[in-house]
């Protein structure tokens, strides 16, 4: 947790500046706290075009995680809530990675807009499409909009399964982000094959098929997941 000397000093520092201090900053940060074992990522190497990158949401440091993996080949824009830009210790984060800030529970048209706009011009997208951390430990419902942004872009979707960051990173139960510490943890990464999305029957009701959709997208989260990980998608 910062302290309110070290908080005010950030806010005055130059965001360059900020944005490389932080970068070192959580760089060392993983690499003293976090074992990370990747599987998979050689299968995403000869998919062309851009890419949807989605993946069960555990901690505040998926998104670190997976920008140190994903950024030298695929540099992703992370789908972000705009409350971490407005804490003054989940902000630093937010600086070091690529952010399209979204209002959460709501239609948010204009950050939906700005995203499509992004994939269509070729770059890849981050996206935890649960919307929000998972405080049990397991998945959590999926939200809609991944399904809105998957149809209007028609990138090709990639699934990421992750285990070990709610021990890197656990939630603080009183709400304070600024609060969470790190911890020694193993974290446990795979990435699956390309999702072929369903197509809609002809006499399907366009909710249902929506539902349908949905699940079968985070079940191809799901199923990479050991069983307690798996939530309501088990």
């Amino acid at each position: 947790m910062l302290s309110p000397t070290l908080i005010k000093v950030t806010n005055v520092l130059p965001e360059s500046i900020l944005k490389k201090l932080s970068k070192f900053g959580i760089r060392k940060i993983l690499k003293k706290y976090a074992k990370i074992t990747v599987e998979g990522f050689e299968k995403i190497e000869k998919i062309e075009g851009p890419k949807i990158f989605i993946c069960n949401h555990l901690s505040n440091s998926d998104g670190l995680i997976l920008n140190e993996i994903l950024k030298k080949k695929y540099d992703p824009i992370f789908v972000a809530g705009e409350k971490l830009s407005k804490d003054p210790v989940t902000r630093l984060a937010t600086m070091t990675v690529k952010t399209v800030n979204i209002k959460p529970n709501s239609a948010d048209k204009e950050a939906i807009t700005r995203i499509v706009k992004l994939v269509r011009g070729g770059e890849n997208l981050m996206i935890f499409p649960e919307g929000t951390r998972s405080r049990v430990g397991a998945m959590i419902e999926g939200k809609k909009g991944v399904l809105l942004i998957a149809r209007l872009t028609k990138a090709t979707i990639i699934p990421i399964a992750m285990t070990g960051t709610e021990v890197l990173l656990p939630i603080n139960k009183d709400g304070n982000m600024g609060g969470e510490k790190f911890q020694h943890a193993d974290i446990n990464i795979k990435f699956g094959d390309p999702v072929v999305m369903p197509v809609k029957d002809k006499e399907e009701d366009k909710h249902a098929f929506d539902d349908r959709a949905l699940e079968h997208m985070m079940k191809s989260i799901a199923n990479m997941l050991p069983e307690k990980y798996r939530g309501v998608y088990k």
